[in-house]
């Protein structure tokens, strides 16, 4: 089964550039589209998904560096994701009318997500929408269904390559970021559905030219996503993210909405 996405966001207080980036005071507003494409897969038997995502971003504002107020308005596409899943243990592979006999009691699986650098970049800028180096995130998580209720937890690590073109010709490296993500999703008849999510990521130390950084994050955001089918090819999300505590990176609100279409896969 094919799916394609669309979205628009828009974010307050917080920026889509790399977190860790040494600024103060920062005022920065950013409006996003986000366009994605979703495969679902049989790998042996087992179910799996392969998707992409492509950001593109009108980002501007102020924010202090090294005692001085710098702006910054840019536009352009951010760094495109590619990743592919697989469900391990509770979820084979189905047709599409396998699923009306399937129920939910414990899944188990893993992802890997690679990011690669080719959004808008300057080196001559501190505020970009590219990070200008690929990062790796594997993910490893499980969901339990009762009844109606789901629960979710998923463990990952996020891995930097250098960047060797940082501002004014520098090298930059950082730290891998642990994260810990949970869900708590309530099903509703028609598949409408909706989720109270949690996050908490630390690490990300960084040095720049061999001297390290007193950047260690350690941050906790909480949110609420839901869903609304409009058909069988078309659906809505809604989602609201903010932070709830911020040691070092970005604290911001996230407002967005998301549209689905969906195709093929014995669909009429």
């Amino acid at each position: 089964m094919n799916f394609a996405l669309a979205g628009y966001g828009y974010t307050t207080g917080g920026v889509l550039f790399d977190p860790a980036v040494p600024l103060e005071n920062a005022h920065i507003k950013v409006h996003g589209s986000v366009f994605a494409y979703a495969r679902s897969l049989n790998i042996g038997g087992l179910s799996g998904k392969f998707d992409m995502i492509l950001p593109f971003a009108w980002l501007s504002g102020s924010a202090d560096f090294q005692g001085q107020t710098v702006y910054r308005d840019v536009s352009g596409f951010g760094d495109p994701k590619i990743r592919i899943s697989v469900n391990f243990l509770g979820a084979p592979s189905l047709p599409l009318s396998g699923f009306n006999d399937y129920k939910q009691d414990f899944v188990l699986g893993a992802s890997l997500q690679i990011v690669l650098p080719v959004g808008q970049y300057d080196p001559e800028k501190l505020v970009n929408l590219g990070t200008n180096r690929f990062s790796f995130k594997p993910q490893l998580g499980f969901s339990k269904a009762a009844g109606n209720l789901q629960l979710e937890l998923t463990a990952g690590v996020l891995i930097f390559t250098d960047n060797h073109e940082f501002y004014q010709g520098k090298t930059r490296s950082q730290k891998p970021i642990g994260s810990l993500q949970g869900h708590i999703n309530f099903n509703f008849p028609k598949g409408i559905w909706i989720a109270l999510d949690g996050t908490y990521y630390w690490g990300g130390k960084t040095v720049l030219d061999g001297i390290e950084g007193n950047d260690l994050q350690k941050n906790t955001r909480l949110g609420v996503t839901f869903a609304l089918p409009l058909n069988i090819h078309n659906s809505l999300k809604f989602y609201f993210s903010t932070g709830v505590s911020t040691r070092t990176g970005t604290d911001f609100d996230a407002l967005g909405v998301i549209w689905q279409y969906r195709w093929g896969g014995g669909l009429p």
